[in-house]
């Protein structure tokens, strides 16, 4: 049933009733079906061919967008603006392929990986280095084996410092996307955990981009809800509730849904994370007070909080 199933995707033909095979020796089997099997068969092959070449063209793509990357810049055939420029192009080409599974598998197995981060990721230009970490993502969503990968080669920490450090806000949030693959691997967290990343969360939280500090929120958010073990001797012990406050006083902005969130995570099942909301220095329960009557006939904006 599978092979014509997938013999009437080749051929619609067949699939409408046009044609229909008739089996050698059978009292139906004429020249003329012989000679439609035969037209059937040589179409099929025809299809069959040309998704194996379509394949074998985008490894071909790849393999040429990484003669690029691994070609030395001082000895490039262009100006260091050209080259820039055809480094940062096939490195969204690469992005664009990578959208599809097979191909992230066969660019980590090409080596593509190892070059995006020894030469991409920490390269001078913020350009390259944000359309690298553009890749890793596009490479590791929903692919287990490359996230693995990745853990393995020590990506995490290459993504923290620049989420952390990094001059340019793009890359520090490319990279914060890159990040969220921690939330589903085990050795990823302990990793996280390791090289002290809630802190880096929480300076991202004190960024004066918003972006950042939505995407550093949310990743919060979302390491609570999925690991709640870490929130006591780790998020509580090192001030997140005072420092998801003082994100509350800034301007009303989408950010403040995933503090609200991180908050609410914090006091579930924590008397710890209670007490430390309730602390009179913080004045929490006048802020979220005054909020409520600051949002108003605001729909969009309204926020319920169970306290």
């Amino acid at each position: 049933m599978e092979g014509g199933s997938a013999y009437c995707q080749l051929c619609p033909e067949y699939a409408r009733g046009a044609v229909l095979p008739a089996q050698p020796g059978g009292a139906a089997y004429t020249p003329a079906t012989r000679r439609s099997r035969r037209k059937q068969m040589e179409f099929l092959r025809g299809a069959l061919a040309e998704v194996c070449k379509g394949q074998m063209d985008e490894v071909e793509q790849m393999k040429q967008c990484l003669e690029v990357l691994s070609r030395d810049e001082c000895r490039g055939r262009g100006s260091e603006e050209e080259e820039k420029d055809e480094r940062e192009e096939v490195l969204e080409m690469l992005s664009e392929l990578c959208e599809n599974l097979d191909n992230a598998r066969d660019l980590m197995k090409l080596g593509g990986l190892d070059l995006c981060m020894s030469r991409c990721l920490c390269h001078s230009e913020a350009g390259i280095r944000w359309r690298a970490a553009q890749l890793i993502a596009s490479c590791a969503q929903n692919m287990p084996e490359v996230q693995f990968y990745l853990l393995n080669q020590g990506a995490l920490l290459t993504l923290l410092q620049l989420a952390d450090h990094d001059a340019n806000s793009t890359v520090r949030i490319k990279a914060l996307y890159d990040l969220c693959l921690v939330r589903e691997q085990e050795a990823g967290l302990r990793d996280f955990l390791s090289h002290d990343g809630f802190s880096v969360l929480m300076r991202g939280m004190q960024s004066d981009s918003e972006k950042l500090r939505t995407k550093s929120a949310f990743l919060l958010l979302n390491l609570l809800t999925s690991h709640p073990e870490h929130k006591g001797n780790t998020v509580l012990s090192m001030g997140m509730v005072q420092q998801l406050v003082s994100v509350l006083r800034s301007p009303h902005s989408s950010v403040h849904e995933h503090v609200l969130g991180a908050l609410c995570g914090l006091v579930e099942d924590s008397p710890r994370g209670v007490n430390d909301c309730r602390d009179a220095s913080l004045g929490l329960e006048e802020l979220l007070n005054q909020r409520v009557q600051d949002l108003r006939g605001r729909e969009e904006s309204l926020v319920k909080l169970l306290f």
